[in-house]
């Protein structure tokens, strides 16, 4: 990861918003099953409230506790959105709470995601608007910089690019190369239709998973009760 420098990139390649919209309702688990299981941000940033998350990545790279770089990427982003921000990780200070979320929400913004800290958690679960966050303090943040805005990050260990697609729910968060987006589509219809058809057709007794261990070359010991 190359230092955090102290620019604000203005343009954001964004995708289409019609195909952005197509990705609405479809889970999420359902998408990353298309994409090999890929691209899914780290398990621990958790969502913090219920609300379904869609929209387009405006990216911030900032110091670790520091939300004056967020608070410029907020102010320019566009209605749907959603700010992406690589803290590296720390949970020491937050870099936002119910103040900045309310102001995004304002500002109609699609949601939050913070490799980072937040804090205010018991307005922001009560809240519509989607956060997603590695951590929880009260210690806010400071708004001294650096930090850059539209560059490529790193959040949750997946490369998050500025015009990226980000899709979210209470599974997680799992990203979207708009230049994959109608190929990402086509597979997850067949991956819904292959669900249906399992949940038909599975047999319940189990029986199938002694099969697939018997051809995998499993031994089965004793005598099975």
């Amino acid at each position: 990861m190359s230092n955090t420098g102290f620019r604000v990139y203005l343009n954001v390649d964004r995708p289409d918003p019609s195909l952005v919209e197509r990705f609405g309702g479809i889970a999420v688990a359902s998408i990353a099953d298309s994409m090999n299981r890929a691209s899914c941000i780290s398990g621990r940033i958790k969502p913090l409230n219920r609300a379904p998350l869609l929209g387009v990545a405006v990216t911030v790279k900032t110091r670790p506790g520091d939300s004056l770089v967020m608070q410029k990427a907020m102010n320019l982003a566009n209605p749907g959105d959603v700010i992406v921000v690589d803290a590296q990780g720390a949970t020491d200070n937050a870099n936002a709470g119910e103040l900045i979320v309310t102001w995004m929400q304002h500002r109609k913004l699609a949601g939050l995601i913070v490799d980072g800290a937040v804090r205010d958690v018991g307005a922001i679960r009560n809240m519509t608007f989607p956060v997603y966050a590695a951590g929880i303090t009260p210690r806010g943040p400071y708004k001294d910089g650096p930090g850059e805005v539209n560059v490529p990050i790193s959040c949750g260990g997946v490369t998050v690019k500025p015009g990226d697609i980000v899709v979210g729910d209470e599974d997680g968060v799992v990203i979207v190369n708009p230049h994959d987006g109608e190929d990402v589509l086509g597979k997850v219809k067949h991956v819904l239709a292959r669900e249906a058809k399992l949940r038909e057709e599975i047999p319940w007794d189990g029986s199938w998973v002694d099969e697939v261990l018997k051809e995998k070359g499993c031994e089965f010991i004793g005598t099975q009760p």
